[in-house]
């Protein structure tokens, strides 16, 4: 490293901080769990969102009530 690297100084304490785990703070959304078998088939959470409104249209468009879609687990 140069001389000029090492002697930067960082102001850390306007940094946001996330926990790890169940504790986490949101930021500006809602966390939701998915499951490993579910979560391996999205790389990311706007492809959840993708699939989870195309969902939503393909309910609307049958007229399906959500009654009929939650199972009795």
């Amino acid at each position: 490293m140069k001389k000029a690297e090492t002697d930067m100084e960082y102001d850390l304490k306007s940094l946001r901080v996330r926990n790890a785990g169940n504790a986490r703070k949101s930021f500006g959304g809602l966390t939701v769990h998915l499951e490993p078998d579910v979560a391996e088939m999205f790389p990311d959470s706007e492809a959840v969102n993708e699939a989870l409104r195309f969902l939503i249209k393909v309910i609307k468009y049958n007229k399906y009530p959500l009654s009929n879609m939650r199972g009795n687990d």
